[in-house]
């Protein structure tokens, strides 16, 4: 029974320390001395890129095939419907967690998505970055954000993450997590509102997506497995656990209800 119970604890253990999502730190702060480059290829620290403002930030990466242009699609479409003054009340933030893309991709992707939208919008308002002295990794650790590299066999490249915006305010406090491809502009109007007095909100849309890999071989998409599989590991191994323990309890109770027949 001993060797069962270890057995299950650390079956969780490990199931924890490979766990990706989203941990979140609301009320805690990130470190605005951060440099990255932008779409032209300019370095500016973080605080230089809020300029005082509350921020709406996404952590994506360009070359991605799977939730990344559907989130943004969905960014684009949100901030021009948002009944909020870009560059005045709020600034937009998308860094790319991958080392190895460029400002003219960047640049690219910008064009794109703000081309996308439903009306004229300040450009300046929101910045395609790009990591410098590993500053993608640290904000993305800041805040909470995990990702996996993944290899396939045809040597193709992706990352395995969730889609999620985070708030973050002048000062650089964690106020709002909202998870999910979309997002409604009012519920992203009232956390930058909130964001600008510094008051921390519960989290909006809890259910986290992941991100889909491409399968060369296959040409088709396929799900991030290792998630789904841990999950559904993590999940037999509890009710097997808690059935260990009902079954010991019937045990002790059987064991004990004959000790009184015999002792009568």
């Amino acid at each position: 029974m001993k060797k069962i119970v270890m057995l299950v604890l650390l079956l969780l253990t490990v199931l924890q320390a490979e766990s990706l999502g989203v941990n979140e730190k609301l009320g805690e702060y990130v470190p605005l001395d951060l440099t990255f480059i932008d779409e032209d290829g300019k370095s500016r620290t973080l605080k230089e890129y809020m300029d005082g403002k509350p921020t709406i930030l996404s952590l994506n990466y360009y070359r991605c095939a799977g939730i990344c242009g559907p989130q943004l699609a969905d960014m684009a479409k949100m901030l021009s419907r948002l009944d909020l003054a870009e560059n005045t009340d709020y600034k937009a933030l998308t860094i790319s967690f991958a080392q190895d893309e460029t400002p003219p991709l960047a640049k690219a992707k910008r064009k794109t998505y703000l081309e996308s939208m439903d009306r004229p919008y300040v450009q300046d308002a929101w910045h395609f970055l790009l990591s410098e002295n590993n500053s993608s990794a640290i904000i993305a650790d800041k805040v909470g954000f995990t990702y996996k590299k993944v290899i396939s066999k045809a040597g193709v490249v992706d990352w395995i993450h969730a889609a999620t915006l985070i708030v973050i305010s002048p000062e650089g406090k964690i106020t709002r997590y909202l998870n999910g491809i979309e997002q409604l502009p009012f519920d992203v109007k009232m956390a930058v509102l909130e964001s600008a007095e510094g008051k921390v909100g519960p989290t909006i849309a809890k259910t986290l997506l992941y991100c889909f890999t491409y399968d060369p071989k296959g040409k088709t998409y396929i799900f991030a497995w290792e998630k789904v599989v841990a999950t559904v590991i993590l999940i037999i191994t509890i009710i097997f656990f808690i059935w260990l323990v009902k079954a010991g309890r019937r045990d002790q109770e059987e064991h004990q209800n004959q000790r009184r027949n015999l002792d009568e």
